[in-house]
């Protein structure tokens, strides 16, 4: 039942500050790998399970969610989300070594996967049919901006604390969401209560899902098909979702309702939805690396360059809420987003090595826009035909294609920088020989410039070598990074048909939950 005044806006600051954790958490983790490996004496390949321990049983969680939802009711599973990732977060930030730091990290991101579906739910039940908009652009802010700040966030405590504050950080926020949900959440009932507990269905989902994320997490790293327990893991993912698949189809009572793919809406969505985390996470991940990797930015400089778009999408959440409430096409909006991110992208692409941090402005604004008007209308179209129990399968299911299309835009463009870092140095290098005027020029220039430092000619020679070198390295990251934001917004430009697929509805409203 819809909630009026005072108790609808308790209840969705707190389901908001509740996901949030879980969102930001997804991200705040990465500046500070360097300090937690050196801290806990691990080495690099060890130290990313921390960021994709999380990431696996966060994916796994979020198509269950729904089925836990009903089962223990929404609001107890709810609470118990947030009472277990607040612990598991002071266990992160009190682990004494990798192993017991990756374990608490899986817990966080079980507990994590219930947060967000839950209070996408919870939301959409809270506030009435024809406002489902605005509900939307509420929860969106989080979902949007949570992973851009997240790595500002941590390197902001890295530098002025210890790595593990980015996990203490967690206990007051979900001290206070806790008591705000015990106290004010409305119960549902136990749907499924006392109907059996589809056991092979867990597994198999655990299996499929948990395989796909760790290839798409690891596979750059390991050289994708190189290593055979890439392969062995490849072929349990498809053997996994094909038996999943089966399983879930004939049976009474399957932990994901394949049901609700019968909505063309839904079924759609599912596909939009992964290319809105395609541009979202793969575009937060390059970015910062491209600002302090290759202009020399700081991690506290990249997240103010950050910041001006966030509060961009914050600012215009709500207006696209209320704008989709008066019957404007979600599909138009969703248009302009993917056309907004694809100028992004197009200016972003044409950075140069003396980009300061000015020259980012507009394009970060751009995005802002683009994601508000993304987020919205293709989260809002995706739920608009459920009804009921259906509420939470879907979000669970939508989120979770949010997150796989984020994984697989990451392990996309890093395995397309590597092999383009790999082209463009082999271009670059042809013209490095003593035919070419305009490498002899700046030889001669670097030669020069190390010799009136007082440098003898055999070290003014090597440093000249050196910097030249520099230069060719410095060159093929930006030709390298280029081609991934290019990439990255076609992308999203040739997604747009995808937007009409779906139905056109003039007044576009989602079902709460009958309860």
């Amino acid at each position: 039942m819809a909630e009026k005044g005072f108790k609808k806006w308790i209840i969705t600051i707190t389901v908001i500050t509740a996901s949030l954790l879980e969102l930001i958490d997804t991200t705040i983790v990465n500046v500070s790998l360097p300090d937690i490996q050196g801290n806990l004496g691990a080495t690099l390949e060890d130290i990313a399970w921390v960021v994709t321990g999380y990431a696996v049983a966060n994916v796994i969680i979020l198509p269950m969610s729904g089925w836990l939802g009903s089962r223990f009711g929404r609001k107890n599973y709810f609470l118990t989300s947030i009472i277990v990732f607040t612990i598991a977060s002071f266990l992160c930030g009190n682990a004494h070594n990798l192993n017991e730091l990756v374990i608490f990290r899986i817990l966080q991101g079980i507990a994590g996967g219930g947060l967000i579906s839950t209070a996408q739910a919870i939301l959409l039940e809270t506030w009435p049919r024809e406002e489902v908009g605005t509900a939307t652009a509420l929860f969106g802010l989080g979902a949007v901006v949570g992973p851009t700040v997240g790595p500002t966030i941590g390197g902001f405590i890295t530098d002025h604390a210890s790595w593990r504050w980015i996990f203490y950080v967690n206990i007051p926020v979900g001290a206070v969401a806790s008591f705000l949900t015990y106290t004010y959440v409305n119960k549902t009932p136990k749907e499924a209560k006392g109907k059996p507990i589809d056991w092979w269905g867990i597994a198999l989902l655990a299996i499929a899902v948990g395989s796909l994320q760790t290839i798409l997490e690891k596979g750059e790293s390991e050289d994708w098909f190189s290593k055979t327990y890439i392969i062995v893991l490849t072929a349990t993912a498809i053997l996994g979702t094909l038996l999943f698949i089966w399983r879930e189809l004939s049976i009474d009572y399957p932990i994901v309702n394949f049901g609700i793919l019968r909505h063309r809406s839904f079924a759609v969505g599912m596909f939009t939805s992964f290319i809105l985390g395609f541009g979202l996470y793969g575009s937060v991940f390059v970015f910062p690396i491209f600002c302090q990797n290759l202009l020399g930015f700081t991690a506290q400089q990249t997240g103010e360059i950050l910041f001006p778009g966030g509060l961009c999408t914050i600012i215009m959440m709500p207006f696209i809420g209320k704008m989709l409430n008066r019957g404007v096409p979600a599909q138009l909006m969703a248009t302009g987003g993917l056309i907004l991110f694809f100028v992004f992208t197009t200016m972003l692409s044409n950075s140069t090595l003396s980009s300061g941090t000015g020259d980012f402005f507009w394009p970060l604004v751009i995005r802002g826009v683009g994601m508000a008007l993304l987020f919205i209308p293709l989260t809002t179209l995706a739920i608009a035909d459920l009804q009921g129990p259906e509420i939470g399968q879907g979000t669970g299911l939508n989120n979770m294609m949010r997150q796989l299309g984020g994984a697989f835009g990451i392990a996309t463009l890093t395995t397309l920088i590597h092999l383009r870092q790999g082209y463009h140095r082999s271009i670059l290098i042809e013209n490095i020989n003593p035919y070419n005027p305009a490498y002899v020029q700046r030889f001669n220039m670097y030669m020069q410039s190390f010799l009136a430092k007082g440098k003898s000619m055999i070290d003014a020679t090597h440093m000249a070598y050196g910097a030249m070198e520099g230069t060719v390295i410095k060159q093929t990251l930006l030709l390298t990074y280029t081609d991934a934001y290019y990439v990255s917004g076609l992308v999203m430009l040739f997604s747009i048909p995808l937007l009409y697929l779906q139905p056109f509805k003039k007044n576009l409203k989602a079902a709460a939950d009958a309860h």
